[in-house]
């Protein structure tokens, strides 16, 4: 058994943690920490004690796991209070506020020989798992190119913020995802090419990215945008037998938005047939095949199942500090231009 605190009580950790959290047996979840714990935005959960006094996280001995959900700003404090007391931790993504902080943190963790790692739950998204596995069964051939899109059409989002943040950036708070999973799966690029906008002009929100990562001969590249009313197909890939294209994301955010929760649903964030995606391709034979791909099934409670394995059983960290670093430096450099 592994038991867990939270520090924040807000959307993170109520929508994109408890439901997984909870889902596990192997997990208890005892504390929540938040500067006001009584506020009735989220149902509290029986038998968790909910408090604003960080020592009762920090000094309660039955505590091994500090689960950071807080605001960028207080990632880095937070996660050195915790190794300080022994805590291992995960904090939400993004990970710190710079690489060099990412570093510094890795390093205080190893000298404690504590385990820190960032929430990277989107490496558990379904589209991205069954892209995968189109790939790796080869029918696509070689690889060439793949298109990564992760679009919304929310307007008022960046037509509300008046000033420009780094921090609040749509680079930190959505690349972040895909741009781990480029590098989780992969690798670190040759190069990258950068084209990162504010839309509305400058002193206003990063509302943009296209970013090209090229490995020889290959290019992924990741693109999002505030203003797309008909989002892009979620993965696009290419090869020089065949191309996958799956349309939908992952159904999982869907599902927690209406509090359709994985306890006691079996087909939570299952895609069904609609969602599938098309692979199209030629076998060695030069026949022609378009055929439907049932869709891997995401969970995010994988990322909890991982830090499991390396807290309790002393497994290596499926997300990497190497990885973490990489996708920071990548950010960091890609919103330079934006001010």
């Amino acid at each position: 058994m592994l038991t867990i605190a939270y520090i924040g009580n807000g959307k993170s950790t109520n929508r994109y943690h408890l439901p997984f959290a909870l889902n596990r047996d192997c997990l208890k979840v005892k504390t929540i920490y938040a500067r006001n714990p009584h506020k009735a935005e989220w149902d509290k959960l029986p038998g968790v004690l909910y408090t604003d006094d960080i020592q009762a996280v920090m000094n309660d001995a039955e505590i091994q796991l500090v689960v950071i959900c807080t605001h960028i700003d207080s990632h880095y404090s937070y996660a050195k209070l915790a190794l300080d007391h022994g805590k291992h931790v995960l904090v939400e993504k993004p990970f710190m506020m710079s690489a060099e902080e990412a570093k510094s943190i890795f390093e205080y963790a190893r000298e404690k020989k504590l385990i820190i790692q960032c929430y990277q739950n989107r490496r558990y998204d379904s589209d991205f798992l069954t892209t995968r596995a189109v790939i790796e069964s080869g029918k696509l051939g070689e690889l060439l190119e793949v298109e990564m899109n992760y679009d919304y059409y929310r307007p008022e989002t960046p037509n509300s913020v008046k000033q420009f943040s780094r921090y609040s950036s749509y680079l930190f708070g959505h690349g972040v995802h895909t741009i781990d999973q480029v590098i989780s799966y992969f690798g670190t690029p040759d190069r990258v090419h950068y084209d990162v906008r504010q839309l509305l002009g400058p002193g206003r929100m990063n509302d943009y990215f296209d970013l090209d990562f090229y490995y020889s001969t290959l290019k992924v590249s990741v693109k999002s945008s505030f203003f797309r009313l008909k989002a892009r197909p979620s993965f696009v890939v290419y090869g020089k037998k065949g191309v996958f294209v799956k349309h939908s994301i992952d159904r999982q955010e869907e599902h927690l938005k209406l509090f359709y929760l994985p306890q006691g649903h079996a087909d939570f964030g299952v895609d069904t047939p609609e969602h599938y995606g098309t692979l199209t391709y030629l076998d060695d034979e030069g026949n022609y095949h378009e055929e439907k791909v049932v869709s891997a099934r995401g969970d995010y409670a994988r990322v909890y199942d991982d830090i499991y394995e390396a807290i309790v059983n002393g497994r290596e960290k499926t997300i990497r500090d190497d990885e973490t670093v990489a996708v920071m430096e990548i950010m960091e450099r890609g919103i330079e231009g934006c001010s």
